[in-house]
């Protein structure tokens, strides 16, 4: 895809999806109705929770060259043995954007062109923090309907080979294939194997190979409305399918549609739940940290069937 074709597909998705002056606070959320919630706890039928987060790893690998550090503080080697009241105490620190950990980018993670999402200016990003579109935004979090859409399954593979592209079409046949429609207001999960390819193969350079959604599906996601994104992937694949343009997905769906993106999530533990009770749609809550001023957080989705 040339960068011209992205640049004219970016307008068109900016168009359709132009924010009012709310909108432009709460983006694709603005999808997410309190009549919409309510009609997600209809979902509910075996009264099972599914977390849709990787465990967040603290040793080096391929994909994770700057883990998260993770340091008991407490208690003192003195206090192990010693009577009395004591506490174990620890500390976490972490790339929130690296290629192994689930987390959520807030809409002011990407900058395109100078500006955020909405036409906020880039100037609002600063060392201190970011005034506009943080992830302060989803403070009080997401809970909705949740769609799975098992592109694997659909091809009849273990897991898609990185570099490889889910099309529009693709999400339409698993849609027809798994029995589910994706909706206004949902949140869609698209299924590439990547945690399972890892599981099975070990780690490796997810930066550069990886496999995600191509630039044009996310005319799926503007004209069904959807509110939020979430890939055991990065949701973009590598190579880019854009000349010169290393995100286009992130683009798209963060700077075009205001739509929230969870990145390196794990659907292993959902396939057999979901594919036991015949159901890819469940009640979802997703709770990021309160961080004010952040670009994004870790995050634990979970998925209530």
């Amino acid at each position: 895809m040339s960068a011209h074709d992205f640049r004219a597909l970016h307008e068109r998705l900016c168009r359709e999806a132009a924010p009012s002056t709310v909108d432009v606070r709460r983006g694709a959320l603005c999808h997410v109705t309190p009549e919409r919630v309510v009609a997600a706890v209809a979902e509910l039928r075996l009264g099972r929770a599914v977390s849709l987060a990787a465990p967040i790893e603290t040793v080096p690998a391929a994909d994770d060259p700057e883990p998260a550090v993770h340091r008991m503080t407490g208690p003192a080697p003195g206090d192990l043995c010693a009577d009395g009241l004591h506490f174990a105490t620890d500390r976490f620190a972490m790339n929130v954007h690296g290629d192994t950990n689930s987390h959520l980018d807030a809409l002011r993670h990407v900058v395109f062109d100078g500006e955020l999402y909405g036409g906020v200016p880039a100037g609002s990003v600063t060392a201190e923090g970011a005034r506009a579109l943080s992830v302060d935004l989803v403070k009080d979090g997401i809970v909705g309907r949740g769609v799975l859409l098992d592109i694997p399954r659909l091809r009849g593979v273990p897991w898609l080979q990185p570099g490889d592209h889910v099309t529009a079409e693709d999400l339409t046949a698993a849609e027809a294939a798994q029995g589910v429609r994706v909706g206004p207001g949902d949140m869609l999960f698209v299924r590439v194997g990547h945690r399972l390819r890892r599981t099975e193969l070990g780690p490796w350079n997810a930066a550069t190979h990886r496999a995600g959604l191509h630039p044009t599906a996310l005319g799926f996601l503007a004209e069904r409305k959807v509110a939020v994104l979430g890939g055991d992937g990065n949701n973009d694949t590598a190579p880019s399918a854009v000349e010169d343009i290393a995100f286009p997905v992130h683009v798209l769906a963060m700077h075009a549609l205001g739509i929230h993106l969870m990145d390196y999530l794990q659907f292993e533990d959902l396939v057999p739940v979901c594919a036991q009770a015949g159901r890819w749609s469940f009640l979802c809550v997703v709770a990021p940290l309160r961080l004010p001023g952040a670009t994004g957080s870790p995050v634990n989705p979970i998925a209530v069937l």
